[in-house]
């Protein structure tokens, strides 16, 4: 088990949650197995406590190192603001040069904002919309972090957000008075949107919506959220955190058709260095001046830097064409190999940000084993597969081989019924779980 699983336990009983992130927990991975913590990373590469490397083939930092660890480029931009002072009482001149290119790049937007986080840009953005409309509910679609606005839909329905990426988040510590402020609707559904905007008319601040994360946008869709938004004159907020710069050099919008109002970006805007950035339209983005939002740490220089660095370096690059190929290739190689070994599975999600599901009665089970013995081969893997342009084709072919080797074993198990005898760990999570 080493010295990450004995510093997890220890941290278990000093972290509410053992982790500061959810998708960071080893439960959510091996528990019990997982290497919890690293000691370095480069590339794809990490070496946990003991010294183990392993490849990361699994979500390079949660989507946030999307030009792989310890980048050279980025980090000699980081390594000169620390040199220069990260902090001080006056503004750093890259907060212009950033809005700027921000702007160059999404010619609609005009006016652009700063955080340190994907969620409390999203918490920003939402404060703006309602700041703009003095309305109140916001209608949504997909994940958008743990804020209050987001998870006082769990208050009139505690299963409100389970189809939205992690089922089971408790609303507890919500205010009750933020009921029914949040509503859900699916995604590429006109019905469930109509409806509820035909419930709420009049008194909807915003729509808030991922540009897409496993499906792409049907253009009806696209049209009747368009529609409603321009003649209520309700803010349309892009949350592509999650999304942008992986299919095309700036926000997934650009190419899908949507024209929002306010754009979030995050993770992968700098390359595993704190940052987030709401992009707008000026006359939305100026009611940021009708409400208090801010915070010493959305000044420091090394988000921006990092920021700079990462979107030059992405375009100078083509990495959202190198993403998308390997994507793809990970995924056909994903499909083709269960198809040889007579598993079933079932595989979606955009190229750059893949996953599959095993079609079994014990599927959980099939995961947690398949992340045990892609881990025993020296690779950091489960259900999923975010790429980075770190990750090369001799990463993939070495990767897609110990897959074929791994699948080779499970559909044995699972034709001699041993699967739990081969396990010998507790099942991974499939959502939000309170630790014990």
């Amino acid at each position: 088990m080493g010295k990450s699983q004995d510093l997890y336990k220890k941290a278990k009983k000093l972290i509410p949650g053992g982790t500061q992130l959810l998708s960071k927990r080893p439960e959510m991975f091996l528990p019990d197995l997982w290497p919890a913590y690293y000691s370095k990373a480069k590339g794809c590469q990490v070496w946990d406590l003991d010294g183990n490397k392993y490849t990361d083939m699994s979500y390079m930092g949660i989507g946030s190192c999307i030009l792989g660890y310890a980048n050279e480029i980025v980090n000699d931009s980081v390594k000169n603001a620390v040199d220069n002072g990260n902090m001080t009482t006056l503004n750093a001149p890259e907060e212009v040069e950033l809005a700027e290119l921000l702007c160059k790049i999404h010619p609609w937007a005009d006016e652009v904002r700063y955080t340190r986080t994907g969620g409390e840009s999203m918490a920003v953005a939402v404060r703006i919309a309602r700041a703009k409309t003095q309305k109140d509910i916001v209608l949504f679609c997909g994940y958008h972090g743990w804020h209050d606005w987001y998870l006082a839909a769990n208050l009139a329905d505690t299963e409100a957000l389970d189809g939205h990426l992690l089922p089971g988040l408790s609303p507890r510590g919500v205010p009750r008075g933020l009921k029914g402020t949040s509503f859900p609707f699916k995604y590429n559904d006109i019905e469930s949107f109509t409806k509820l905007y035909n419930e709420h008319k009049g008194n909807i601040a915003a729509i808030v919506m991922e540009p897409l994360r496993n499906t792409y946008p049907e253009q009806d869709f696209i049209n009747i959220i368009h529609e409603k938004t321009q003649c209520d004159n309700i803010v349309l907020v892009v949350d592509e955190i999650t999304a942008g710069w992986r299919l095309n050099h700036g926000g997934a919008h650009l190419i899908l058709g949507i024209k929002p109002d306010i754009a979030v970006f995050g993770k992968a805007i700098s390359n595993g260095y704190p940052m987030g950035a709401i992009i707008g339209k000026k006359d939305v983005m100026d009611a940021a001046q009708d409400t208090f939002i801010s915070s010493t740490y959305w000044t420091d220089r090394i988000g921006l830097v990092s920021s700079i660095a990462t979107i030059n370096t992405l375009k100078k690059d083509n990495v959202s064409q190198h993403l998308k190929q390997i994507g793809k290739t990970i995924q056909d190689g994903w499909t083709d190999i269960a198809l040889s070994h007579d598993i079933e599975i079932e595989v979606g999600g955009i190229y750059p940000l893949g996953h599959f599901s095993f079609k079994h009665k014990e599927a959980l089970k099939l995961k947690t084993l398949f992340t045990k013995l892609m881990m025993e081969k020296g690779f950091l893997a489960t259900t999923a597969f975010y790429a980075s342009y770190a990750q090369k084709d001799k990463d993939i072919n070495a990767y897609l081989h110990a897959v074929d080797e791994v699948f080779s074993l499970l559909s044995k198990y699972i034709k001699e019924n041993t699967i739990k005898e081969h396990l010998n760990t507790p099942v991974c999570h499939s959502g939000f779980s309170r630790l014990t």
